[in-house]
Order: C-alpha cells, then sequence, then structure tokens
C-alpha cells in the first residue's frame, strides 16, 4: 500500500503527478524524481508571503504537514521503501519523525537518507522505530 494513501489518505495520494513540479528533494534528482527537486524560488501563499520550506504541500501550496506528505511521496518513489508499511511518518516542524518498525537497520538507513534529502528537512528522528 503507498505510504501517501495509508498515512494522509487517497486525495493526498491523488495530487502527486498533477503538478509540473512538486517540491520534494532538495538536490537535483534523477529518473522519476528529477522533476521534483526544491522549486527555484520559493513558494508563497495567497498574500504573496513566503511559505516556510517544511510548510509547503505536495500541490505547492501551504500544509500544515507539507513536510511528512513529500516524504511520503519520497518514500513511495523508492522500490527499496514503497512497500514497508509498519512505519509512519511526522513532522515537528523541519524534523521528520518517523514510527513503527523496519525488518532491518538498512531499510532504517534507507528511510533516513531519502527523508534527509527532501525539501525542508533539517533532521530525522528515529528513536520510536524498533528493527526486527
Amino acid at each position: 500500500m503507498a505510504w501517501l494513501k495509508r498515512i494522509f489518505g487517497k486525495e493526498e495520494q491523488d495530487k502527486v503527478g498533477q503538478f509540473e513540479t512538486m517540491p520534494i528533494f532538495e538536490s537535483t534528482a534523477k529518473g522519476k524524481a528529477a522533476k521534483l527537486s526544491a522549486p527555484a524560488k520559493p513558494a508563497t501563499d495567497e498574500k504573496g508571503e513566503e511559505i516556510p520550506p517544511e510548510r509547503v504541500g505536495l500541490d505547492g501550496k501551504y500544509d500544515e504537514s507539507g513536510l511528512a506528505k513529500r516524504v511520503a511521496a519520497a518514500f513511495d518513489m523508492d522500490a527499496a521503501t514503497a512497500d514497508l508499511d509498519s512505519v509512519w511518518v511526522a513532522q515537528l516542524t523541519g524534523v521528520v519523525v518517523l514510527k513503527g518498525s523496519v525488518p532491518s537497520q538498512g531499510d532504517l538507513d534507507k528511510l533516513v537518507e531519502i527523508a534527509n534529502e527532501v525539501y525542508g528537512s533539517t533532521s530525522v528522528q528515529t528513536d520510536e522505530v524498533t528493527i526486527g
């Protein structure tokens, strides 16, 4: 089951691919993630005020859980993490919080690697993840 659908619902999952660019990765990604790099200019709200990177949603608009949703989308895009269904993702400002369990340390390392690359992520908290 897809991360976005499992955690945030089908409506959020449907947003992926509907927009020209979706700010997921800080660095320029390759392959299918290439169009998902950080925006060329900061996202702004209706008043023209800059949206903090951790609050940019899948559609480029303000979203209280924007970072967590973009991390979930990034996990969906990676074959090594797409099927992990016993981990949940949340956020505390720019900190990505992972909770649940993973089969191996390698799986956790991959989740942390991906989450660290997501636009707006300042760090990844894993103290609520068990291995095994």
